[in-house]
């Protein structure tokens, strides 16, 4: 068979079968619910050996638009006269003999797991998405379920860290930022970084006391922030003991942590060592590094650092 698309002028005067139609459009969305986790539940129990699929859903199985309508759709459950508890599912089934999608229960067998979903492709058969599980034990006169529906995703949308955003997220939703290489998800309450790869970033920042000999580095992985501290020198006045100094580095907003101070140890020449304590982004000293809890330190002296990391959300 030569190459051929549709719909077309050149291919059968534009008309489409169920098929093509199948083929072309069974990516134009994920097959479930449109809708998230947080809505009411589509399946339910009924009255005595019944459930209910919910009014006003909405959905697509292989391209297939589907609702349940305006009004309750009352599903049947058959009995179970066996000495097991039998596993039911209700699904949303295409039937390519009618190409038509309803919502139907699928019965198990007594003592039995839940059946298997068919999802048959090509142009004939069956394609089941789950919708709940519906527990019937023995002789029941009422059955319980268990929601399963399976959700529409969402697309990633390119974006800038500060433009070009939605400002009405949906639950679920992948941004990618083009300017920061972030990957964040909206977990329904704020965005959450799954992915970032910073450049390594020297926030050396001069100040009075002190002097750089070595650079500090700061890099984030995925929102883990990493610092390697460089080394500085005393350059006027002895430090007392009981003086907190802050140290010239200045952390970037972005990369503070959003509510703990953080600490590490520093070594000080002569063996000794001391404390600095990096404070978080609600500080009014938010972003700078101060040693702490350390011996007189005399001009000249050196204070010689490690690495330290936290978690941060930006």
């Amino acid at each position: 068979m030569a190459q051929n698309s549709w719909p077309s002028p050149s291919y059968n005067d534009r008309a489409v079968t169920d098929a093509e139609y199948e083929a072309m459009a069974a990516r134009f969305s994920d097959d479930g619910i449109y809708g998230d986790p947080t809505d009411t539940a589509v399946v339910s129990e009924g009255v005595g050996l019944s459930v209910n699929v919910r009014s006003g859903v909405n959905g697509s199985v292989r391209g297939h638009a589907w609702t349940s309508g305006t009004s309750t759709v009352p599903l049947s459950v058959a009995a179970n006269g066996s000495a097991s508890t039998r596993m039911d599912r209700v699904v949303l089934r295409l039937d390519r003999s009618d190409w038509t999608v309803r919502a139907v229960i699928k019965q198990g067998s007594p003592g039995g797991s839940v059946p298997t979903l068919t999802q048959q492709t090509g142009t004939t058969g069956v394609y089941e998405v789950l919708l709940g599980n519906i527990t019937v034990p023995p002789s029941a006169t009422s059955v319980t379920v268990t929601r399963g529906e399976r959700y529409v995703g969402t697309r990633v949308r390119p974006c800038t860290s500060t433009s070009l955003t939605d400002p009405n997220p949906t639950l679920g939703e992948l941004r990618w930022e083009t300017d920061t290489k972030r990957l964040a998800v909206y977990d329904g309450e704020e965005l959450r970084t799954l992915h970032h790869r910073s450049a390594q970033i020297v926030v050396d920042s001069p100040f009075m006391g002190w002097s750089n000999e070595t650079a500090s580095v700061l890099e984030a992985r995925n929102g883990v922030v990493c610092l390697r501290l460089g080394s500085f020198q005393r350059g006027s006045r002895l430090l007392g003991y009981d003086t907190n100094s802050r140290l010239p580095v200045l952390i970037p907003a972005a990369y503070r942590h959003p509510n703990r101070d953080q600490f590490g140890i520093v070594y000080i020449t002569g063996a000794q060592i001391g404390r600095i304590t990096i404070p978080s982004r609600n500080d009014p000293k938010a972003g700078q590094v101060w040693l702490t809890q350390h011996p007189d330190v005399a001009v000249g002296d050196r204070v010689l650092s490690s690495s330290i990391s936290w978690v941060v959300d930006y």
